[in-house]
């Protein structure tokens, strides 16, 4: 029954994404995004990480769903419908990488072990959560420091691009 609901989960995953690569209207493509990140926090729940979950909805389907939307909405994307020549090469390198994931895939068999509910330490039972918390905030510090920075720096440069004319010089 895990398998089946792996599939189910895995299928429409793969379905999607290729929507949002293949579909014209950029609206449809953020529309399939959009199940996809529902699909891969079911992934998330039949794995026991009800946190990643609940962040992968909140996150990826509230905020940078809705970025990606107000992006596609600003940019006003024309359609172009000519062939390049980069398509012949970009459908070499899909195909190949299809065909390795397939093989990759065939040749696998290795067993899947279950994630722990939770764990146990000094008496009390801690959950998933709370490891995270304790893992994020004391090992893993400076590399979320690192990456916060990262995104105000980011944030930053493109409220400069998006502002016409506040770098030019007015004489």
């Amino acid at each position: 029954m895990e398998s089946l609901i792996f599939f189910y989960f895995a299928s429409i995953i793969v379905v999607t994404a290729t929507l949002v690569v293949a579909l014209r209207n950029p609206i449809y493509s953020v529309l399939s995004l959009l199940v996809m990140f529902f699909h891969v926090a079911g992934l998330y729940v039949t794995l026991h990480a009800e946190f990643l979950a609940a962040i992968q909805i909140i996150v990826y389907a509230g905020a940078i769903l809705v970025l990606y939307l107000f992006v596609v909405m600003l940019l006003n994307v024309k359609r172009e419908l000519r062939l390049h020549r980069q398509s012949f090469v970009a459908l070499f390198l899909g195909v190949t990488l299809l065909t390795e994931a397939v093989l990759l895939v065939l040749q696998s068999k290795g067993p899947v072990f279950p994630a722990p509910a939770a764990v146990e330490s000094a008496g009390a039972v801690t959950g998933n959560t709370e490891l995270i918390g304790q893992v994020l905030f004391s090992t893993y510090l400076f590399p979320f420091e690192v990456a916060s920075l990262i995104l105000l720096v980011a944030m930053v440069g493109a409220v400069i691009l998006s502002k016409k004319g506040l770098l030019d010089q007015k004489s």
